[in-house]
């Protein structure tokens, strides 16, 4: 295996690293109490990955079943248990369990113990955060074509 093409051609580099500190307030509040952190958004990575915090307030919460075309998508636990579905079955996942999905592999992921926190990965980029902002704007909450369509335009495919 060899490394993929440059993404940078210059002779010396250049000062483009960009630090997120701990303290910064979430892009995203839903009604549950969930949060999400934007940490690195595709449109700031060239479109290489999007990397997101997802607090889980309390409330049992999260998709079910799934896949995607598009993209990959990993989870790296932080805190509490976060069940992860990995084509098979659902598994608890507590602090340092990582999870990888590779584009069309069936996954879903909630939190059924309370609060907990984890780190999100796509690659590459997706613009995740209109999935995300829709979402917490009542787009899952659609009947009908209206909710395919949503799904559709972010790379959701519901088992």
């Amino acid at each position: 295996m060899s490394y993929p093409p440059p993404l940078y051609d210059g002779d010396s580099g250049e000062v483009s690293a960009r630090v997120t500190r701990a303290g910064v307030a979430p892009a995203l509040v839903y009604p549950n109490g969930n949060r999400v952190f934007y940490l690195a958004q595709g449109s700031g990575t060239q479109g290489t990955f999007g990397l997101y915090r997802w607090e889980f307030a309390g409330p049992p919460s999260g998709p079910g079943a799934h896949f995607h075309r598009t993209v990959t998508e990993s989870f790296y636990v932080l805190e509490g248990t976060v069940t992860i579905f990995d084509g098979s079955e659902w598994v608890p996942c507590h602090a340092g369990d990582f999870a990888h999905v590779p584009a069309g592999g069936i996954h879903g992921f909630r939190n059924e113990d309370g609060p907990a926190k984890m780190l999100l990965h796509f690659a590459p980029g997706a613009p995740r955060e209109a999935y995300f902002e829709g979402l917490a704007a009542g787009m899952g909450d659609l009947d009908g074509e209206a909710y395919d369509a949503f799904m559709r335009e972010h790379d959701n495919h519901w088992v």
